[in-house]
């Protein structure tokens, strides 16, 4: 990246490239402690050294879907009006966030607002969360070369970019629907970042003249992980079928591991973090070739924390971030204010001049923040995944676990048919089976016996995991090992974050078991609650 002199403030209504990476480890940023010198990334390097890193920065819910529901929408996935999000709420009796929380095409949304002010909003790479109704799988094993599979990957094009068009963008290219593994045919299981970023250069292309919201988001480094289905998988394979011939845009994918090698990183796995590297500088660099740079924010948000996904552990929802502009932010390198991802939203409007009503979303713009207008814009956060409910303020940090009734008290056959069921998907894709006990307990996300496979790096991992009542004080015990529910002394601030969480969900729609009895009535915007 090309560092050319500051030129101050904004002169008009900047374009907006919000870049969203999948799965990414906090040793995988050089910008953090965790993983100093460990990685060759210059670009990202780069925002973070000139931009902000926000390491107040949380996740709402920390897996993909809800994840790019907040950010979409700047409001709680609870929101969510997608079909099966509402059975599962049904069935349930409560609220379950997960992967069931689409966006729809009725629904308001971040590229709808832009497009209102003026702008040309487009999106490239993994979608995981925008509903397609008309998108038909072809089973896993499906040979993707039959003319058959053909034409279904070009009426699936299709129905992902009417999708795509139906809830506020402009332009969409080079989709993947769902993680390369949940795509389809195994046979295309792979990733092809040159493909992804091609649409996006395409797009700045097009709307050079701006002003544009540019939505990137990588399939890297979520699995597979292997170079035979990331940065070493054929070129020409992509979501839409193969190509007759690759698209080459970031360079020799060969020459990764030699650069690393180079660089004194001799490291197996860090080939797929320069690549995406080598993304991120593709688009800086076509921003400059346009003299872009100098009036474009540049968002870089991991979707969720990873050492504890699935969960509201600190693991899962702690998730720095960098937001970067020419010449960088009044506010300085580091901000340590307490930012959500549903606080994304009313912050890009407000910089496209769009005036933000705390009604409008369940976020607060953190503009002021980085204007060194405001120290914070909320006093304390709030979480929802799966079964569980958290809030954090100050060094405390609440997690309620309730699961509803027919969870409790459900039969061994009904346990063995559901674990089974998830093994044998485990198998046909070539996972590793974990658990083989109906028995075993539930994880925070779903009722499979042991637990299902996104949150296996924690489930039972924490020594409360299985706690209905959990209280950690932060100050001390930053990895939530110890908790202080039935610890002398405490009963007062359990007592004040219950109150803090009920506070929150009164807000929201539907039930969470003894907290929260009400009707499923979908709750209103929560107005002033939890901001400052």
């Amino acid at each position: 990246m090309t560092l050319r002199p500051a030129v101050g403030r904004l002169r008009r209504k900047p374009n907006i490239v919000f870049i969203i990476a999948d799965d990414m480890k906090k040793h995988m940023f050089n910008c953090l402690p965790e993983g100093k010198g460990r990685n060759l990334s210059p670009n990202i390097d780069g925002l973070a050294a000139e931009g902000t890193l926000l390491m107040g920065q949380h996740v709402v819910s920390p897996v993909c879907t809800p994840s790019r529901f907040n950010c979409l929408t700047g409001r709680y996935a609870s929101r969510s009006m997608s079909v099966n999000f509402l059975r599962s709420t049904q069935r349930h009796g409560q609220t379950v966030i997960g992967w069931n929380t689409h966006i729809l095409a009725h629904d308001v949304t971040l590229p709808r607002l832009l497009k209102q002010q003026g702008y040309r909003t487009g999106i490239v790479g993994k979608n995981h969360v925008v509903s397609a109704p008309s998108y038909e799988k072809l089973p896993y094993q499906a040979d993707p070369t039959t003319p058959e599979a053909m034409a279904r990957f070009a009426e699936n094009s299709q129905a992902i970019k009417q999708a795509m068009y139906a809830c506020g963008f402009d332009y969409a290219a080079s989709i993947y629907h769902n993680n390369p593994d949940g795509n389809g045919p195994r046979a295309l299981a792979v990733h092809n970042l040159d493909w992804i970023v091609q649409g996006a250069l395409d797009f700045i292309d097009e709307n050079k003249d701006g002003p544009f919201f540019l939505y990137f988001a990588s399939t890297v480094p979520h699995g597979p992980t292997t170079k035979d289905r990331s940065w070493g998988a054929d070129p020409r394979i992509t979501a839409d079928g193969i190509l007759d011939e690759p698209v080459n845009v970031l360079g020799r994918r060969e020459d990764l591991p030699r650069r690393l090698k180079r660089a004194g990183i001799d490291q197996s796995g860090k080939e797929n973090i320069l690549w995406l590297d080598d993304a991120v500088g593709a688009i800086i660099e076509r921003l400059e070739r346009y003299g872009l740079d100098d009036n474009t924010i540049i968002f870089f948000f991991n979707d969720h924390g990873q050492d504890a996904k699935g969960t509201i552990y600190q693991g899962g929802v702690s998730n720095p971030s960098i937001v970067w502009k020419k010449g960088g932010f009044p506010c300085g390198p580091v901000s340590n204010a307490l930012i959500s991802n549903i606080d994304f939203a009313p912050t890009i409007l407000d910089y496209a001049g769009r005036s933000v009503s705390p009604s409008d979303f369940d976020g607060r713009s953190f503009r002021p923040v980085l204007e060194a207008k405001a120290d914070k814009i909320h006093d304390s956060l709030y979480f929802e995944m799966g079964y569980t409910r958290g809030v954090l303020k100050g060094r405390w940090k609440y997690i309620a676990l309730r699961y509803p009734e027919h969870a409790r008290s459900m039969s061994l056959a009904e346990r063995k048919a559901i674990l089974e069921r998830f093994n044998a998907t485990q198998k046909e894709h070539g996972k590793k089976v974990r658990c083989t006990d109906p028995l075993a307990p539930f994880s925070h996300i779903s009722l499979i016996p042991g637990g299902g496979d996104a949150e296996a790096g924690s489930t039972g991992k924490y020594a409360g995991y299985y706690d209905a009542d959990q209280l950690y004080d932060l100050s001390s015990d930053p990895v939530e090992q110890k908790n202080l529910v039935n610890h002398f002394g405490h009963s007062k601030i359990l007592q004040e974050m219950k109150r803090e969480l009920k506070k929150y969900l009164d807000q929201l729609p539907g039930g969470f078991a003894e907290i929260k009895t009400v009707s499923q009535k979908r709750g209103p915007s929560l107005g002033s609650m939890g901001h400052v």
